[in-house]
């Protein structure tokens, strides 16, 4: 509370005496301050200001223009009376928790992968890629609604989703399903070659990243988190050896499951990269649900010129176990996977969550191998432990704040 004092008056102004109310607030009415009576006595004339209260309240006046404004300091806290910290244990369990949801979005890529391995050759590439999106986009867009999300509103709003939507949803998911139906899930996942140079281009998706980051954001990983890219693609050659020996004689570019890969993988880094300037328009949580459900639109359109056998009558023919695959693809392996993914990705480094990525074709290659009988090499789990210390290179700096 301000009130009108010398120093700062004339010396013709008289001086007075003023009771106070119990509840007294400053001028920002921020401060509450719990007095019996207070009686300020000014001096004009020796520029002291003379004060009576009760013993355990003290007050610090200061001149502010043509007033004076007092605050209260309050007595010393008790340490007893401080909230008590929280257990190890639930300090940890919030650890595990922050990492589980960063994690979470790679499990449910990577089983999802076997999900939609099965379920492809019912129902068409393009079916399961817009299945995937549009039901999953809707129930995001809904969660977010409910959570009292705005809405996308004006011309840049729109139009950065529309843009986030071709490269991240119809192209990476339309490359996704088409390369997928000529790999294997688990190699699939993370792009497998017939080459090692070609490997490694394919696997290049964190490192996609880590340019255009650096490039538009100024993002900088040093020296360790950068060699941890390059051991993150080693890893992946050596999840991946059983591909390098396939036979490349009749190989065709667009024929190659590894092309389509590439493609989707290059999507994804783009798409990973944009959503910070989608954020500055819109909610992210409800642009990730509308770039699916407009990024689903096309590719209902491509999978009925198509001709996928799920337009054209087999979709009345799956069975419960292929529904809810399909399900899951849509539920785990989009809306939820999605949200969270880029959430995170408009609050940290995106070199270091998209570092994570290299989980991906380890959690496919465990769950091809335990569901659907895939190859699961010993060498294959040297590859695993490499990529698992690659990813800890990627977020070292993190690790020691």
């Amino acid at each position: 509370m301000a009130v009108s004092l010398s120093p700062l008056l004339s010396p013709s102004i008289p001086t007075t005496t003023r009771n106070y109310p119990k509840t007294l607030l400053n001028r920002s009415n921020s401060l509450t301050i719990n007095l019996n009576r207070v009686k300020f006595t000014p001096n004009c004339a020796s520029k002291d200001t003379q004060l009576e209260s009760p013993p355990s309240t003290q007050l610090d006046c200061v001149g502010t223009g043509t007033n004076v404004e007092c605050d209260v300091g309050s007595e010393p806290e008790d340490p007893s009376s401080e909230s008590p910290k929280l257990p190890d244990e639930l300090s940890l369990v919030g650890v595990i928790w922050e990492w589980g949801l960063l994690v979470s979005p790679f499990f449910f890529w990577g089983t999802a992968m076997v999900a939609m391995k099965e379920v492809l050759p019912k129902t068409g590439p393009f079916f399961v890629s817009s299945f995937r999106l549009i039901p999953a986009g809707v129930l995001l867009v809904g969660f977010a609604a409910a959570r009292g999300r705005p809405l996308p509103s004006g011309v840049m709003a729109w139009l950065s989703i529309s843009l986030f939507a071709l490269v991240d949803a119809t192209c990476f998911q339309g490359f996704l399903a088409e390369g997928l139906e000529r790999t294997s899930a688990g190699l699939g996942s993370y792009l497998t070659s017939r080459n090692g140079l070609f490997q490694v281009i394919i696997d290049s998706q964190p490192l996609t990243v880590a340019v255009l980051a650096s490039l538009l954001f100024g993002e900088t990983i040093g020296f360790v988190g950068a060699a941890g890219l390059v051991l993150g693609v080693i890893g992946l050659l050596l999840l991946e050896v059983p591909a390098l020996s396939l036979n490349g004689s009749n190989f065709s570019l667009w024929g190659s499951g590894e092309w389509w890969m590439l493609l989707a993988a290059q999507s994804m880094a783009v798409g990973t990269v944009m959503v910070r300037w989608v954020s500055k328009y819109s909610d992210p949580i409800m642009a990730t649900g509308w770039h699916m459900v407009i990024g689903g639109l096309p590719l209902v359109v491509i999978s009925f010129l198509n001709h996928d056998p799920a337009l054209n009558g087999s979709f009345m023919e799956l069975t419960s176990n292929d529904l809810l695959a399909l399900l899951y693809t849509s539920l785990f392996g989009s809306a939820i996977s999605y949200g969270v993914y880029f959430y995170n990705a408009t609050r940290g480094s995106l070199t270091k969550l998209s570092s994570l990525t290299f989980l991906t074709p380890m959690f496919a290659s465990i769950f091809g191998f335990l569901y659907l009988g895939e190859t699961f090499a010993p060498v294959q789990l040297v590859g695993a432990v490499v990529t698992l210390a690659a990813i800890y290179m990627v977020n070292y700096r993190s690790s020691l704040e």
